[in-house]
């Protein structure tokens, strides 16, 4: 492994991350920001892009926390546990915008508790169960990727509200990244067992590339990614090919609904609960 981490080089552009936690920046990201939706968006395809962005960090937020009592250190117990806060965070403001865009007024929690899995639109990927750690650390490193360079996208996003949620999370995903760079070269690059469960991994995953790259069209710069931590790694680059169908369009795999049924256990038990 060289002297030089691969997921500093990555880190590159993002100077201000001061990186001492996850999810900080205890700052309002939209403290004086017009919600109220610009004229000339289409507020329906609004909401549609930000229930889509935030069910996927949802569904991966709840997916990380099932490591929590079972990471291998406690450190990275913890560290996965504040990126899926980071990712839940994300999840919240984007709800809400939907909320205020579809005119519904619905809150964060009518979207998370309270819709079924067919009502739902995160990527497949999202949803696999979580396996082993070497499979939870490539699915965080192509989806931190894959969200990174949409999100750097929509910065300039026309909505002031979820341009600025974007902006926000740009820096929360760039760490994520990182956090999934190093332990992707670390295993990949060290005993003969570590080594075989990446491969594994990687070609577990690799049937759902496709479908982030139909979801957002950051192909390239994921890929680029991709390529560099595995050539760091000593992997094999997963193949990807167009995916036949898409969770966006509410086809999920049959892991969604127990995981849900989860999540949602507790609200839906005690509808209109405040605790």
């Amino acid at each position: 492994m060289s002297e030089d981490h691969v997921y500093m080089t990555l880190a590159e552009g993002h100077e201000d991350d001061t990186r001492w936690a996850y999810g900080t920046g205890f700052e309002d990201p939209l403290h004086g920001v017009d919600t109220t939706v610009p004229e000339g968006i289409d507020a329906a395809g609004l909401a549609a892009t930000c229930v889509a962005l935030a069910d996927d960090a949802l569904v991966s937020a709840q997916r990380l926390a099932e490591w929590i009592t079972r990471a291998p250190e406690l450190e990275e117990e913890v560290a996965l546990a504040n990126i899926g806060l980071d990712l839940l965070g994300q999840a919240r403001l984007l709800y809400s915008r939907a909320g205020q865009a579809d005119g519904t007024g619905r809150d964060e929690d009518a979207y998370a508790y309270f819709r079924d899995a067919a009502d739902f639109r995160n990527v497949r990927l999202a949803e696999l169960p979580g396996g082993d750690f070497a499979f939870s650390i490539v699915r965080l490193l192509v989806l931190s990727s894959w969200r990174l360079a949409h999100f750097e996208r929509l910065v300039s996003h026309p909505d002031p509200v979820l341009s600025a949620v974007a902006a926000k999370g740009v820096k929360e995903l760039t760490y994520h990244r990182q956090y999934a760079a190093e332990w992707a070269v670390r295993l990949g690059d060290g005993t003969e067992e570590s080594h075989r469960r990446m491969r594994k991994a990687m070609e577990q995953i690799a049937p759902y590339l496709g479908e982030l790259f139909t979801a957002c069209d950051v192909r390239d710069e994921v890929v680029a990614v991709l390529r560099q931590v595995t050539e760091e790694a000593g992997l094999p680059m997963p193949a990807y090919r167009p995916s036949p169908g898409s969770g966006r369009d509410g086809e999920h795999t049959e892991h969604l609904a127990p995981l849900l049924a989860e999540l949602q256990s507790v609200a839906r038990a005690h509808p209109g609960a405040t605790w």
